[in-house]
């Protein structure tokens, strides 16, 4: 008698649902990948320290979309330095059974609830403070873990 053994592998998100469209003209999140800045994957190296987000490509001035029902929670601060007062917004956000954060970006209101694909603000001039860089949207988990598995 010969015993079969199958092993599936599953990957399940279980924990939220799959980013929509964050930024006008980004319609499939392309993510920031490497530029002379450095590169846009969570874990990157930052000189001592390390990447905590996941960077999608969004031009300045861009509309930024909803990527859920979210309820907006609130602004935040994003750099302690006045030389980034041009990009030092953005903006915290639950909706996908996610909590998370968005920076880089100029929210339109700060309280209440968006839905899906409704504009929540506009990218930053980042190329003001960094020239050359590929501007993008930092997503960022409260907990500071990976949002990668939350992007296709």
């Amino acid at each position: 008698m010969r015993v079969v053994v199958v092993l599936l592998a599953v990957l399940c998100v279980c924990d939220g649902e799959q980013f929509g469209q964050l930024c006008s003209g980004n319609p499939t999140n392309r993510r920031r990948i490497s530029d002379s800045w450095g590169q846009g994957h969570y874990g990157a190296g930052r000189g001592s320290r390390t990447h905590k987000g996941l960077d999608i490509m969004c031009e300045d001035g861009s509309v930024v979309y909803a990527p859920f029902d979210v309820t907006l929670k609130g602004k935040l601060t994003v750099y302690n330095d006045p030389s980034k007062d041009a990009i030092n917004s953005g903006i915290n956000l639950s909706g996908g059974g996610l909590n998370f954060k968005l920076f880089y970006v100029q929210p339109d209101q700060v309280s209440g609830t968006v839905r899906k694909g409704e504009r929540i603000g506009v990218m930053l001039p980042m190329q003001q403070v960094y020239p050359g860089i590929t501007s993008h949207v930092h997503v960022q988990m409260t907990d500071k873990s990976d949002p990668t598995p939350y992007f296709n």
